[in-house]
């Protein structure tokens, strides 16, 4: 993953200020994969685009992410640190992007849904059946093919079954024990949103920084970003002691 510089992060950064979360999100994941086939991503598999993105987050800003959850049962803060190489290491990409699940005679192939088949389906009326739908590769019954409206409720369960052991980074759950008192506390980790408010903070900062020394010096946004953060940093404090 080549490391973007400061200039393309920023104009991410103002590109998503007028998008919605999953237009931020796939701005993100173009970040991360900046060779990739923009048409592509949509549709890769939900785990291997939270993988891209905690690896991205690693790249940008280290491996430390500080987290904070309120326990659900007493309400007390809690604050802990989370590893983002670890996570893009173990949620990796799956090796298959199509699950087969054989069944009471049933043989059910299934594609591994991508963020533009989640999107698509949570505007249906009836999300799980339209996610069903449009993921389905092939129904086979006693050598009948079968439309995804048919699937009995049994073989539906061992799909969404098979789907999470393939591709388990799709939902990436924390369950964290309360020291306060003990109980645990589940919620689920958007790296996403989590990767968006770090990359606003900073780019919030950094155009701080551009103000001051272009205020000082007289560069333009151009000559401040080219420099490293180091010097920009050392510019910075000898205009605070001027």
């Amino acid at each position: 993953m080549a490391i973007t510089g400061a200039a393309e992060l920023l104009a991410t950064w103002e590109a998503g200020l007028a998008e919605a979360p999953t237009g931020r999100a796939l701005l993100l994941h173009r970040t991360a994969r900046p060779d990739a086939d923009a048409a592509s991503l949509p549709v890769l598999p939900v785990g291997e685009r939270e993988a891209d993105l905690f690896a991205l987050r690693r790249a940008l800003f280290g491996e430390r992410m500080q987290v904070r959850l309120a326990c659900s049962a007493c309400a007390a803060d809690m604050e802990f640190d989370l590893d983002a190489g670890e996570f893009a290491r173990s949620l990796g990409g799956p090796g298959d992007c199509v699950v087969r699940v054989e069944q009471d005679g049933w043989d059910v192939e299934f594609r591994l849904p991508g963020v533009a088949d989640l999107t698509a389906a949570a505007r249906a009326r009836d999300p799980r059946a339209a996610l069903l739908a449009r993921c389905l590769v092939r129904a086979v019954r006693d050598g009948a093919a079968v439309p995804a409206e048919d699937l009995p409720v049994p073989v539906q369960r061992r799909i969404a079954e098979a789907v999470e052991a393939a591709d388990p980074g799709a939902d990436v759950t924390l369950n964290i024990a309360c020291p306060e008192c003990g109980e645990a506390t589940r919620a689920e980790l958007d790296i996403a949103s989590y990767l968006w408010t770090e990359l606003d903070a900073w780019a919030r900062d950094l155009l701080l920084d551009v103000h001051l020394l272009a205020t000082s010096y007289g560069w333009s946004e151009p000559e401040i970003l080219a420099l490293s953060p180091l010097r920009r940093r050392y510019y910075l404090e000898l205009c605070a002691d001027v």
